[in-house]
């Protein structure tokens, strides 16, 4: 299957959400965290610096659990500026 390229906003979004990640995990260490939500610890790099912008939901879903952080408040945080005002 070949995927289509990201659009620059689907780049940004990603880089958004890879911030706010990093916000919230503050001083847990990155395998920490990553082993609370069932993934690898290079995974939540690649989340977290942007190189994989399109995360499943799921894995989205489980870290916004092990961070406190939630969903609407994420997904709101992470919409385009003009779709969040």
């Amino acid at each position: 299957m070949v995927r289509n390229p990201l659009t620059p906003e689907e780049r940004e979004r990603g880089e958004r959400l890879g911030r706010l990640l990093r916000e919230a995990r503050a001083d847990r260490s990155m395998a920490e965290v990553a082993a609370g939500a069932g993934i690898s610890a290079e995974t939540l790099r690649k989340i977290e610096t942007g190189r994989a912008p399109t995360p499943a939901f799921f894995t989205v879903a489980a870290l916004a659990r092990v961070l406190g952080l939630s969903l609407d408040d994420l997904m709101g945080r992470c919409a385009p500026a003009r779709l969040s005002a």
